[in-house]
């Protein structure tokens, strides 16, 4: 397998993750959307991982616009240094400069097992949609 269409099928299963959780989070926080169309998600599957995905990305791109802001902000204080544009790289943790705040720490940690719990019940739920 191609490692090209292998982290391509990670980023698109990523980005349908966060754009599954935005939609929830939207759904449970909009109570017009809830009485409009109780159940969203009795609809076409490829067609709700494709808008997923959608917004998956356009979210992913608010936070890495966010964080970019923040570091960017942080940085000015002194460091001199040339804001750059990391829009268009890929941005990775540094594990050589894990953050140093113990809330920014928990608060990662816990959202990165918030979006390792949705890519394993995506996967299930597509798993259980193949076996109909």
């Amino acid at each position: 397998m191609n490692t090209d269409t292998l982290m391509e099928s990670v980023q698109t299963s990523f980005r349908v993750a966060v754009g599954a959780t935005a939609s929830l989070i939207e759904f449970l926080q909009d109570p017009q959307k809830q009485s409009e169309n109780p159940n969203p998600w009795n609809s076409d599957w490829d067609q709700l991982s494709k808008e997923w995905a959608e917004k998956g990305e356009v979210t992913e791109q608010e936070a890495r616009n966010f964080v970019d802001n923040m570091w960017n902000q942080s940085g000015d204080s002194g460091s001199g240094s040339e804001p750059t544009d990391r829009s268009t790289d890929v941005a990775e943790p540094s594990p050589t400069n894990p953050p140093t705040d113990p809330e920014v720490q928990s608060e990662l940690h816990e959202l990165t097992q918030q979006v390792a719990s949705l890519r394993a019940e995506l996967e299930k739920l597509q798993e259980e949609k193949g076996d109909d």
